[in-house]
């Protein structure tokens, strides 16, 4: 009895210790995450502008608006379009320079710190960079064209409604590519050698290496590259305010960037918020529905 009396003293003691272990970063949590994404889910039934300290509960209403506004679904047609190009023009350049970085005897550092470089600044840095390089009147790619003789294919890359999204998508494939690199990197240096000096014995060439041996033992870091560049395409935001400003027209507005103007350019903060939650519910479904295919696929390689 005394031994039992004892060990609950001691799972008692545990227990609140565990208690005040993790109370400090539960109260953080729930007073920067929990209670504004309460707060957001019931200021999104309200006309609330974000200024007026009355608030009033309008339903379903702004719910009802997103369902029918053709804004919104012109943004979020736009979203899609930039996250699959994304996803799939990031994984791919990111993968082909781990491949060369990882081929590379000398200077492997310098080449990878060349190629992370762009992730470090700021996405309204390179906002700035690249909206100087592509100026239809001074920029650097439409001066080129003029130096090697085709000034018929200068084009205005930001104002054209048919370029503008093509610019966005390749301005940030050139500076997010360098931190999926890195993830696939580690992954092909994790594949065992003998592998593919195998392959090599039995008369494999580098492309049947990489398609039935390489790409296959890079799935973990292929769900992970995949996860993180859907999530961070569709939550594009930077690059969009300070290249296009959403324009021309409405050619290259978001979802995310039509957040930012319903709410704070147009004072509507309620169906601001209405469009958040849909956008996170939308990330929500894409990302499960990726995990279970991607995951398929590693339990299958």
């Amino acid at each position: 009895m005394n031994a039992t009396s004892s060990n609950r003293k001691k799972n008692k003691w545990w227990l609140n210790y565990t208690f005040w272990f993790i109370l400090p970063a539960f109260a953080l949590y729930t007073v920067f995450v929990m209670w504004p994404t309460i707060s957001s889910i019931n200021l999104s039934f309200t006309s609330w502008d974000g200024i007026n300290p009355e608030v009033r509960y309008i339903g379903l209403d702004n719910f009802k608006e997103i369902w029918e506004s053709p804004r919104v679904h012109n943004a979020l047609k736009n979203s899609i379009l930039l996250a699959v190009a994304l996803v799939v023009l990031e994984n791919i350049v990111a993968l082909g320079l781990a491949i060369l970085v990882d081929k590379v005897r000398w200077f492997r550092n310098l080449f990878r710190s060349i190629f992370y470089f762009p992730v470090l600044m700021s996405g309204i840095i390179m906002g700035f960079i690249w909206m100087i390089i592509l100026n239809y009147n001074f920029g650097v790619v439409n001066q080129l064209l003029d130096m090697i003789g085709l000034s018929s294919w200068k084009v205005d890359w930001l104002g054209n409604p048919n370029f503008a999204m093509t610019s966005i998508i390749l301005s940030t494939v050139w500076k997010a590519a360098g931190y999926y690199m890195i993830i696939y990197l580690a992954g092909l240096q994790g594949i065992p050698q003998e592998l593919l000096e195998a392959a090599s014995i039995d008369g494999a060439g580098k492309w049947k290496q990489f398609i039935h041996i390489t790409f296959p033992l890079l799935a973990g870091a292929t769900t992970v590259c995949v996860m993180l560049s859907m999530i961070g395409s569709l939550k594009l935001f930077d690059q969009i305010a300070v290249m296009t400003n959403g324009g021309p027209g409405f050619a290259t507005e978001t979802l995310t960037y039509i957040i930012y103007r319903v709410a704070f350019g147009e004072g509507r903060q309620g169906f601001g918020t209405a469009l958040a939650i849909v956008l996170f519910i939308l990330i929500m479904i894409i990302s499960l529905i990726q995990i279970k295919l991607l995951r398929k696929r590693e339990v299958q390689m």
